[in-house]
């Protein structure tokens, strides 16, 4: 009798899961051809974007990545922090600043996104020097880009923010 109930129950449980995405997709479909509107833009690769990386003095001092969709492409930038290093070394990867996953972003046109990058997180005289960065969508790793950097850096323990829509956002507090 057991098996019956468990089996019946798991029928019923499998047929309401294929209703709810029968009608889930239906209504996407409607809603989609009744309003004009497009799905939602894919998810953003690093060949994708344009970066550019300047100076901030705010926290000690950080590298301020600005991404932008190239001409045409609209996508979605996941709110992660992005796949960066200095050199090849382990050492010289970022690591994320916050604990958490940010909002998403749409990238189109002039629209931007934004991540901070602070090169040393301690309190030492210790490092290495680089002028230059090597960055990508997490991900995305295979696609990196080089990047010159504003000016040269001491790397030690780097950090980054997730991607944020604002710049005040994107400010690399260690702590």
């Amino acid at each position: 009798m057991r098996s019956r109930l468990a089996t019946r129950s798991a029928r019923l449980v499998l047929a309401a899961a294929a209703a709810a995405v029968a009608l889930t997709g239906a209504a996407t479909t409607a809603a989609v051809a009744g309003t004009g509107a497009s799905a939602a833009p894919r998810v953003c690769t690093t060949s994708d974007l344009t970066f550019k990386v300047t100076a901030e003095t705010q926290a000690g001092g950080y590298d301020l990545v600005t991404a932008k969709a190239k001409r045409g492409v609209t996508c979605t930038l996941e709110g992660l922090y992005p796949s960066a290093s200095y050199g090849s070394s382990a050492s010289t990867a970022v690591s994320p600043a916050e604990q958490s996953v940010g909002e998403d972003i749409v990238l189109s046109g002039s629209k931007a996104a934004y991540a901070g990058i602070s090169p040393k997180t301690t309190n030492t005289d210790g490092g290495i020097e680089f002028d230059q960065i090597h960055l990508s969508l997490l991900g995305d790793e295979s696609n990196a880009v080089t990047l010159a950097l504003p000016h040269t850096v001491t790397v030690d323990q780097p950090i980054a923010t997730n991607w944020h829509a604002a710049k005040a956002d994107a400010v690399p507090f260690a702590g």
